[in-house]
């Protein structure tokens, strides 16, 4: 009894000589294209890399002996069928282990490298003679073969050749970079912007704070080229070239006078920020490691925490240019807290400053709003009557807060977890939070 198709037969039988017919086309159109580069060859040979060998007789074999006859192929099949009998057999080969000459040690081969790359006017007989200063017994001649392999000249040549790397190594202590950063401040005006120039000497990693001001104009920068070139404790002493780039705060009385100091200016070209690579690293890590984890009040707790962060990084902090070492290092013994953990000490104590701030913004909010501060609050008159410097610092800054707050919250600079603390703070005294 013969069953009748259905219509999902006919469908499934249609869909399928589909593919075949899109199958054979892209067939027939590879085939014309191997026929059209054999014509671009015009009778030349064609050199096949043995990874290419491999690749093409691991698909001839499954096509078979029969349908490579049909095809257009680049080699003949028994080409094809050969190669396949090449991988079989070196499946099955096996290196020999028999007596023969040891290979080099890799530990030295790269002392030898390493010899002929940091000094170029190093023959074999010199780098053979300093391996034997370190216990290492080899032939003048194995390392000519070790250098030959990893394609270092001889002596005489690379004489000739001086990278760059090694040019400026051979001139960092006598190099030093400079930059400017900018920290926003608290003060009694608000918000204000102040400009810390540093001094950061490339072959040590070393870095010198120059100078924080709020107004680098060109008398700052001439004061700071006289300290930085004072005969008994200038930081550029016996440095020959400062990298800087073309910031207008470089003013031409700035780089004159350095440069009758002995000290020559050197400008990057314009919008060429890895010119000055060095310094924009150290402007990235005080920016993240420390000052964008702080909310600073006034001139004197930016200049504690550049302070601070500057010992942490001269004492404390591995640098991975100079082989990831301590710049100078200290004696650990009896300091049961180190620089880095007093900064995180600082950014507590910038909390309780917020605390006591926020304190005395709350009652000046109130009187902009026109309500009757809340009876915890102590007041401006408390705030009047404390002495110290930092009162006038902190009744300005609660000012702000207070101003900030009626304005909606425009300028102000809460980071993350002092944000959400301030909130806390202001919604537990009944005073809606403003929304930016």
């Amino acid at each position: 009894m013969t069953t009748a198709l259905q219509p999902f037969h006919l469908l499934v039988i249609a869909l399928a000589g589909w593919l075949n017919r899109q199958q054979q086309a892209v067939i027939d159109y590879l085939i014309e294209e191997n026929r059209v580069l054999e014509d671009q060859l015009e009778g030349q040979r064609l050199r096949f890399t043995d990874e290419q060998r491999i690749r093409l007789a691991v698909k001839a074999k499954v096509l078979g002996r029969r349908v490579l006859d049909e095809l257009e192929t680049l080699v003949t099949p028994d080409t094809l069928l050969a190669w396949h009998r090449k991988l079989i057999a070196q499946k099955w080969t096996y290196a020999r282990q028999g007596p023969g000459r040891p290979h080099v040690p890799q530990e030295i081969s790269d002392l030898v490298l390493r010899m002929a790359r940091e000094n170029v006017s190093w023959g074999y007989d010199r780098i053979q003679g300093a391996l034997a200063n370190l216990g290492r017994i080899i032939a003048p001649n194995t390392v000519k073969k070790i250098l030959k392999r990893h394609g270092i000249e001889p002596a005489p040549e690379r004489e000739k050749r001086t990278s760059w790397k090694t040019f400026l190594k051979a001139h960092w202590d006598v190099m030093a970079a400079t930059d400017f950063f900018t920290v926003e401040v608290w003060t009694f005006r608000g918000l204000v912007t102040y400009y810390v120039l540093f001094i950061i000497h490339l072959s040590t990693r070393s870095v010198h704070i120059a100078g924080v001001t709020t107004a680098p104009n060109g008398a700052f920068m001439k004061q700071m080229a006289r300290n930085l070139t004072d005969v008994s404790d200038g930081y550029l002493l016996n440095k020959a070239f400062l990298i800087m780039d073309r910031d207008t705060k470089y003013t031409e009385d700035f780089r004159d006078y350095l440069d009758r100091e002995g000290v020559k200016p050197i400008r990057c070209p314009a919008r060429a920020p890895n010119c000055n690579a060095f310094a924009e690293w150290f402007v990235r890590s005080i920016k993240e490691e420390c000052l964008d984890r702080m909310i600073l009040f006034g001139e004197a707790s930016l200049r504690r925490a550049l302070k601070e962060y500057g010992v942490h990084y001269q004492s404390e902090r591995n640098h991975q240019g100079v082989g990831n070492r301590l710049l100078e290092p200290l004696a650990m013994a009896g300091q049961p807290m180190s620089r880095f953990n007093a900064l995180n000490a600082l950014v507590v104590c910038s909390i309780s400053i917020i605390e006591r701030l926020l304190e005395s913004a709350r009652s000046i909010y109130c009187t902009l709003r026109g309500k009757a501060p809340p009876e915890t609050t102590r007041g401006k008159a408390a705030l009047r009557e404390r002495s110290g410097p930092q009162c006038s610092e902190d009744t300005g800054a609660s000012c702000a807060l207070a101003l900030a707050l009626a304005r909606g919250g425009r300028g102000l600079l809460f980071r993350p977890i002092e944000r959400t603390h301030a909130e806390k703070e202001v919604r537990r005294e009944g005073i809606a939070w403003p929304v930016e």
